[in-house]
């Protein structure tokens, strides 16, 4: 069983556990992780394609970066939350319970962990050096470095995550099925020293580091930002931009405070979780799937936000555009499809009308048509 399936407890079917509290808990999961699947899957599809292929204002690192971010979340999820945990919750035998894909989706899930991660660090990263050096921005406004660091980040994500292909094992268990024991090959984690070593890198790659870096460039970016504002006058900046510099300053900070906040919130518990697990809790005789221990309940709540974050994340750096929301009302609505069509039959008519004001004009006083494009006002 992959790792984070480990975190997630890995229910056997037929019940081990007693006690109406633990089959609630049970319940909500099997409850949670579909519907996970059925709403963040077709949103990040769906983000991608507004951001691709529609007119959002942002800019083309951007749109690479964000693009990028809902990909690998979508496969994370896929890897994750529907291979993984949804069919742990409603199968007695996942496919994935032999080899070779006991190893595969170890590997894959990680891959997509470390991917998403990163590229979240990454971009902020790039806001930030961006904001301090005019070099900087010439140099990170090019799409095709852009496209090189994305496609990077997504390599050397997978190729780090070649070692967890043997974290797991699998064995023959017996456990019991409607009264019955039964004996079938379960994944599982394979407890040695060199497994252990991996997974604590592992831990702080994906969760540690990350989190503290967008932690530190969130904080500065908005540090910057505030010195910047404080050289000129509320009247001076207004004169240079034409709006209320300030208030946006304001808003720029705050969506930096929400989404490293979000970042936090949603990660932090799991890492801190998994290492009280790693430590405190780590022998033999430990049962983790025991719901009747709070640390088993807290690393599952855990490990619910972390997944969740999968799905909130991208959203966070994209809904908070005013053109990405009216396009997507355009799009939900099909506002922008009748007024393309009522743009071209403006056009045709009157391109008609001066066809036919041009034939019926006397041929001493010509009559000048001068046909302009017409542009669409948002």
């Amino acid at each position: 069983m992959a790792l984070l399936q480990e975190l997630a407890c890995e229910l056997l079917p037929g019940g081990e556990m007693e006690g109406a509290s633990v089959n609630i808990f049970v319940t909500v999961q099997k409850i949670y992780y579909p519907l996970l699947c059925i709403m963040g899957i077709p949103a990040n599809l769906f983000t991608f394609y507004m951001i691709c292929f529609r007119k959002c204002g942002m800019s083309n690192t951007a749109i690479i970066y964000l693009s990028c971010l809902a990909i690998v979340d979508t496969f994370y999820l896929v890897w994750v939350i529907l291979i993984d945990l949804t069919l742990t919750f409603w199968l007695l035998q996942p496919f994935w319970h032999s080899h070779p894909w006991c190893g595969i989706l170890g590997f894959l899930q990680y891959g997509s962990l470390y991917s998403s991660s990163w590229i979240v660090v990454t971009f902020t990263i790039e806001r930030y050096l961006v904001l301090r050096s005019t070099a900087a921005k010439r140099h990170f406004s090019q799409a095709w470095i852009t496209k090189l660091t994305c496609i990077s980040i997504v390599l050397l994500s997978h190729l780090v995550s070649v070692p967890l292909g043997w974290i797991n094992i699998v064995t023959p268990v017996s456990f019991p099925v409607n009264g019955e024991n039964v004996t079938l090959p379960r994944c599982h984690y394979h407890d040695e020293t060199y497994t252990t070593i991996i997974v604590w890198i592992t831990t702080f790659l994906s969760g540690g580091i990350p989190i503290v870096l967008v932690i530190i460039f969130n904080y500065l970016i908005g540090y910057h930002l505030c010195r910047a504002s404080n050289l000129f006058t509320k009247e001076e900046l207004r004169v240079m931009h034409g709006r209320s510099t300030r208030g946006m300053l304001r808003r720029t900070i705050l969506l930096l405070g929400t989404v490293s906040v979000s970042f936090v919130v949603l990660s932090l518990p799991r890492f801190v979780t998994y290492c009280i697990l790693r430590t405190k809790y780590n022998n033999e005789n430990f049962d983790r799937n025991d719901y009747r221990i709070p640390i088993n309940v807290a690393g599952d709540l855990a490990n619910m936000l972390q997944n969740l974050n999968s799905t909130t994340n991208f959203l966070l750096y994209c809904m908070v555009s005013r053109r990405f929301r009216r396009e997507l009302v355009q799009v939900v609505t099909c506002k922008s499809k009748a007024r393309e069509l009522g743009s071209v039959l403006t056009h045709t008519i009157m391109n008609v009308f001066s066809v036919v004001d041009h034939k019926t004009s006397p041929a001493s006083h010509p009559v000048t048509v001068v046909l302009t494009s017409l542009k669409q006002t948002e």
